[in-house]
């Protein structure tokens, strides 16, 4: 086996050739925050039901508002300025 030798693009200094289409896109900037409502009434207190064995739980829903409970829960994606604003409504109630 004979000697190695560096690769002509390192020795330009350019990137590595077919590593653009493995590069990352440009994500949106900000977090996200997730508000889960409840279905029947629009209420925001909402908690998740512990049945069953541990670890095996339903994943149902009960609201604390009207006393529904099921799958079937509406879940809203805010930006970081939405999820802000909502927090000024919610602080005045």
């Amino acid at each position: 086996m004979g000697k190695l030798t560096t690769p002509d693009w390192i020795l330009k200094g350019k990137s590595r050739p077919g590593l653009a289409s493995l590069k990352k896109k440009p994500s949106e900037k900000g977090k996200k925050y997730k508000i889960k409502k409840c279905p029947k009434c629009g209420s925001t207190s909402v908690s998740v039901v512990l049945t069953g064995e541990e670890g095996k739980g339903a994943k149902e829903w009960e609201c604390k508002a009207c006393k529904w409970r099921g799958k079937g829960i509406e879940e809203k994606e805010l930006s970081e300025s939405e999820f802000l604003e909502y927090l000024g409504k919610m602080g005045g109630k």
